[in-house]
């Protein structure tokens, strides 16, 4: 049975995240891909809950932010940390994310051209501090938290994938974040799901820039 829906326009964007945690966990899931024409007509943006998209719908409930959904996810699944301490850490770290993903989609829907060279500039100040946490878990041969994988990797992951679509060579300088990424990347059911072309020809975001 699949594990839920989600409902989300044509693009990685701020799905990413779910699809490659249920697809690595083995779990099989629904798409209700939104056109922008439909989300156009109103009806369905009226119907969610902030007036925006990710949805995912996990039987009678209904979840929105995608943060939220990650979490529901990682209680669900077992992604959570093992501890209150790890579960704080993980907290920590997709907090980070979040902040270095709200800079990042401010520079791809409002400051493209203009702000690209200095976001660029400001890029390793703000991945620093992944790698200062991966130092910190098993000399970065582990995970982000502990010795299990949480929900919290597979945000950053897709985090710094599409930000090596951006600056390909802004993991140069950080060379646990940059094998966490291919260690990662490897593991076979997350390989299957990132390698074929359909996804890897989806857009990243929803304006064409990346």
């Amino acid at each position: 049975m699949p594990t839920g829906t989600i409902v989300y326009f044509p693009v990685r964007g701020r799905c990413e995240a779910m699809r490659m945690l249920l697809a690595d966990q083995g779990q099989s899931w629904k798409e209700e891909v939104v056109t922008k024409e439909t989300w156009m007509q109103e009806q369905l943006k009226a119907s969610c809950l902030y007036g925006q998209l990710a949805k995912f719908q996990d039987g009678d409930l209904s979840l929105y932010q995608s943060n939220a959904i990650l979490r529901h996810l990682g209680h669900s699944l077992g992604l959570y940390g093992k501890d209150p301490r790890e579960v704080a850490l993980v907290d920590v770290v997709n907090d980070g994310a979040e902040d270095l993903r709200c800079k990042y989609g401010s520079l791809i829907y409002t400051n493209y051209e203009a702000g690209k060279e200095d976001y660029l500039k400001a890029l390793p100040g703000h991945l620093k501090p992944f790698e200062t946490l991966l130092s910190q878990n098993k000399v970065g041969q582990a995970f982000i938290v502990g010795d299990q994988i949480s929900f919290a990797d597979y945000n950053l992951l897709g985090l710094l994938l599409i930000h090596q679509v951006l600056a390909p060579s802004c993991l140069d300088a950080f060379p646990l974040l940059s094998a966490y990424v291919a260690r990662l990347s490897a593991r076979p059911k997350l390989k299957a799901f990132l390698a074929p072309p359909e996804h890897i020809n989806l857009p990243i975001n929803g304006n064409g820039k990346q």
